[in-house]
């Protein structure tokens, strides 16, 4: 099959973890070996493991056995701030060429990646290279994660907009609603329909795994 979706969002904390490790258990439930892929991540906590990436940890908890941490995060920086000046700040340039690589490496041994961004669609890499432009060098379609608070139209409006602007297919957006929602959420979650399609589901916590519907829906099985 060997597929590869990548789950953006319209910023930091808008769910892109809990819809990345969702699928991937929805993945395991059809019977299809999957493995997350956080190409770069910047915040990182000691644990028994060592420094990681608290979005690494549970896209390894989702995957297919037989991966590792660095196989799912290869580009790992201790201080939450935007990669590119977390790079800049320690001389180690983000090399796209490397990413793709560790990409390849994944995609050989399992026939789905569902591969997390950071923060939004736009976030810089380098100060010649936008996320989002890396991702449409590969051709992956999006699946956009909507965090439903305020702010949440004008930013998917955007992002939508910005992946189509780059030739790629927009797999189509999940609504997280973590509790407590708002009185406006299914006002919200109506107007983000009308504009970009249903939801392909909503999405409450991060132990809730993907409808099996949604799963066959983005890769066919």
């Amino acid at each position: 099959m060997n597929q590869t979706l990548f789950v953006t969002g319209t910023d930091t904390d808008a769910g892109k973890t809990v819809v990345s490790a969702a699928l991937l258990r929805g993945l395991a439930a059809s019977g299809v070996r999957a493995c997350g892929f956080k190409p770069v991540a910047s915040g990182a906590e000691w644990g028994e493991d060592g420094l990681a990436s608290a979005d690494a940890r549970w896209l390894l908890a989702s995957s297919a056995p037989e991966v590792s941490l660095s196989d799912i995060n290869p580009l790992l920086f201790e201080p939450a701030i935007a990669p590119h000046l977390a790079a800049a700040a320690i001389g180690r340039p983000i090399d796209p060429l490397e990413l793709a690589a560790a990409h390849r490496r994944l995609a050989d041994r399992f026939p789905v990646v569902v591969a997390e961004g950071a923060g939004g669609w736009l976030t810089p890499l380098s100060d010649d290279l936008l996320l989002g432009d890396w991702v449409a060098q590969q051709g992956w379609p999006a699946l956009l994660g909507v965090r439903i608070r305020l702010g949440c139209l004008n930013h998917a409006l955007l992002t939508a907009e910005a992946i189509a602007a780059r030739g790629l297919p927009r797999a189509g957006w999940v609504a997280n609603l973590p509790p407590p929602t708002s009185p406006e959420a299914e006002g919200m979650i109506a107007t983000l329909s009308q504009r970009l399609g249903p939801p392909l589901w909503r999405q409450w916590s991060l132990e809730q795994d993907a409808p099996a519907a949604a799963v066959q829906g983005l890769f066919g099985g």
